[in-house]
């Protein structure tokens, strides 16, 4: 077996702090905004998350690689994150599912990315600071190459007011009817139910899973492009409307917030996850704001208010609906436990409701699973 070609690399925050490793995956550069990810599994949907994009995401987990990548784990089409760090790239993975190393994955993606660096310095700077612009280059070599790295990154947008949407959205609809993988060896299969109901999605970055546990759920969907009038997709007669996950501030998808206000106005049912639950409470008359560094990560515990039931969930935001916000007729569901920020809105008397997690997490935790029930039971009305 030949070397692997490891190049120097370094990543640079705008303020000025520099972490020096070697590079794995594609050469080059890339800036975005640095955020880190407590996670032990799932990095391959965490790269392909589409929520992630203009973010260089950080992994805590000592080592990232070790099971490898295929193509069924992933939540697009391709990558698109900024960039990964992490302590240790695994060289060789162990895992039957596995079809590449993730170093390959990665280079055949162009995504750059770090490793051999420190980390729990990187995560404490980050937790301590705040999220920040920063860039990974293995080309910022040579005299005065990471000052005119940091003088790119210093000049590079920061996310409040920055609409990632048109990165991700779809370019027209299309019909999802797939459901979710089970090991073929599996003895009892689940049976998938018909797919009596419809479910028009709007796509601000949505994920894979989603849409197969709405289809296991038994929803045919039709995937909207995040531009689609309200008018459009209620032409579709569908039963409800789901609202995806997404990257950027979400106070800048004007467009989106018009459309739920006609969809929230129709007395269908909607259900908002992430990006689509803050523009769910934007179209309502709350506001947004940024947190320091955000929610990342699969471990995150979440009070349901109405159960007393604490869920552990899958995270993946840097902005949050804020309590002081909430207009008459809207009330707080769900809290997270960790800082006492809004997880969860509903709307008095309408089958309407958002989510600030991701019920859907793929590899898990499946706590918070019984949504996707509960936005069925929403759609097939009283019993």
């Amino acid at each position: 077996m030949s070397p692997i070609r490891r190049p120097p690399a370094v990543l640079v925050l705008e303020n000025g702090r520099a972490f020096r490793g070697t590079g794995f995956g594609s050469e080059g550069e890339s800036i975005g905004e640095v955020v880190f990810n407590t996670a032990m599994t799932g990095y391959q949907e965490i790269l392909t998350d589409p929520s992630y994009a203009g973010q260089i995401v950080v992994m805590t987990a000592p080592q990232i690689g070790n099971t490898g990548a295929n193509d069924l784990d992933m939540e697009a089409a391709r990558p698109f994150c900024a960039g990964l760090a992490v302590r240790e790239a695994a060289l060789r993975p162990s895992s039957w599912r596995s079809e590449r190393a993730l170093d390959r994955a990665m280079a055949d993606a162009g995504l750059v990315g770090i490793e051999g660096i420190d980390t729990r310095a990187l995560t404490r700077e980050l937790r301590d600071h705040g999220a920040m612009r920063g860039a990974i280059s293995t080309v910022a070599g040579g005299a005065g190459g990471e000052e005119e790295l940091l003088a790119r990154v210093r000049s590079s947008p920061v996310m409040v007011g920055l609409d990632l949407v048109p990165r991700v959205t779809c370019a027209r609809a299309y019909e999802w009817d797939e459901p979710s993988w089970q090991p073929p060896d599996q003895p009892r299969a689940r049976p998938l139910p018909p797919a009596e109901l419809h479910v028009a999605a709007y796509d601000f970055g949505i994920k894979r899973n989603i849409l197969r546990l709405l289809r296991d759920a038994g929803c045919r969907v039709t995937v909207l492009p995040a531009t689609t009038p309200a008018s459009e997709a209620l032409a579709l007669g569908a039963d409800g409307y789901f609202l995806s996950n997404g990257p950027g501030d979400p106070a800048a998808v004007d467009y989106g917030i018009a459309a739920v206000r006609g969809l929230v106005g129709s007395g269908k049912p909607v259900f908002g996850i992430c990006l689509g639950h803050q523009i769910l409470a934007l179209a309502l008359g709350a506001r947004t704001y940024k947190l320091p560094f955000g929610h990342h990560g699969a471990n995150h515990p979440v009070l349901d208010l109405a159960t007393g039931k604490v869920e552990i969930t899958s995270q993946n935001h840097g902005f949050s609906v804020a309590g002081d916000g909430l207009p008459d007729g809207a009330e707080r569901t769900h809290v997270n436990l960790y800082d006492q920020t809004i997880e969860g809105i509903r709307v008095d008397g309408a089958p309407v409701f958002g989510i600030q997690y991701h019920p859907e997490a793929s590899p898990g935790p499946h706590d918070a699973g019984y949504l996707f029930g509960r936005f069925v039971a929403t759609m097939r009305g009283p019993a």
